[in-house]
This record gives structure tokens, C-alpha cells and sequence, in this order.
């Protein structure tokens, strides 16, 4: 019998976020001066920090560079922000060595087939709602709520709820 999303749960020390469909809702903004922005939402702030709070690592894990990400990151407290990564599996790959992790202890979100790699490795792997079907088929868990309106919470609340924390 598998595991369920809930079993895995339990094992994590180490949740990975894509930034673009994950934390966003996937839709690039920019400002009449060409400056991109981003848009975040706050309970998904909220359940970061708490994780983060549990004992549980926050990595981010990104294929574009933006100060936006940086600067919110840097807010919640999150150290591992790794941006204008082509090969996430790599990068996925050193923050482990340097946690001494393993991939039986990571949780990573995604939502397109960049992320897939990411999914692979992970013991929890999760695809956001709204996520590209090929990473929803590779999921052991879909959220209820799209990339960048609330995903990120509901995730953190099943760690949580994993570790015996209750909700706030």
C-alpha cells in the first residue's frame, strides 16, 4: 500500500518552493519602467513562517532572478533562495548536502514541467491546482487552491498537522 500524502508528511525537514505558479499565481507584471513585480500572498507568508518556526527548512528554487522574491524571502526569513537556476535538481541537490539531508526528508511544489525533476526526488511531491497536468499525474498530492492563492498555506498546514502543530 502507498504512503499517503499525510504519512509522507511526516518525514519532511525540508519544504522547496517554486516562486512562478506557486507563490505567484504564474502572471509576470512589469511597470511602465520595464521593473517586474510580483504578487504574494500573505497566508502564504503565514504558513512559511510557521513551518519555519516547527523546525521545518524553506528553500525556494526559481529559473528567474527577481529582487521582489529576494526581498519577500528575506521577510519571512527564508535563507535558501536559489533564482535564475537551470538545472533545480542541482540546486535541490547541494542545499541537501549542505543540510545533510536526504530526499526522503524534502517536500517540493511545483506547477510545470520544470519543477518535475524537483517532484521526482522528493518525498512529498505537490502540484498546485492550477498546475500544468503532466505535474498533477506526478503528484502524490494536489492542493485544493491554485499557485499563488493560498497553495503554499494549505501545504504548510499538512506539515504541520504531520508534526502534531496545531493550526493557529
Amino acid at each position: 500500500m502507498a504512503d499517503t500524502p499525510q504519512q509522507r508528511a511526516a518525514d519532511i525537514r525540508l519544504l522547496v518552493l517554486d516562486v512562478d505558479g506557486v507563490l505567484t499565481d504564474g502572471r509576470l507584471y512589469f511597470s511602465p519602467q520595464g521593473e517586474e513585480m510580483k504578487v504574494f500572498h500573505v497566508r502564504d507568508g503565514a504558513g512559511i513562517v510557521q513551518v519555519l518556526r516547527a523546525g521545518i527548512a524553506v528553500a525556494v528554487i526559481s529559473g528567474r532572478d527577481s529582487r521582489a522574491v529576494e526581498r519577500r524571502m528575506s521577510e519571512l526569513g527564508v535563507s535558501w533562495v536559489r533564482q535564475g537556476v537551470s538545472d533545480k535538481l542541482a540546486a535541490l541537490r547541494e542545499i541537501l548536502d549542505i543540510l545533510g539531508l536526504g530526499p526522503q526528508a524534502v517536500a517540493c511544489i511545483g506547477d510545470d514541467t520544470p519543477d518535475l525533476p524537483l517532484l521526482a526526488n522528493a518525498r512529498l511531491g505537490v502540484a498546485v491546482a492550477d498546475a500544468h497536468p503532466s505535474v498533477r499525474d506526478k503528484a502524490h498530492f494536489v492542493t485544493r487552491l491554485p499557485g499563488g492563492q493560498g497553495a503554499v498555506r494549505e501545504v504548510c498546514d499538512l506539515l504541520l498537522a504531520a508534526l502534531g502543530t496545531p493550526k493557529p
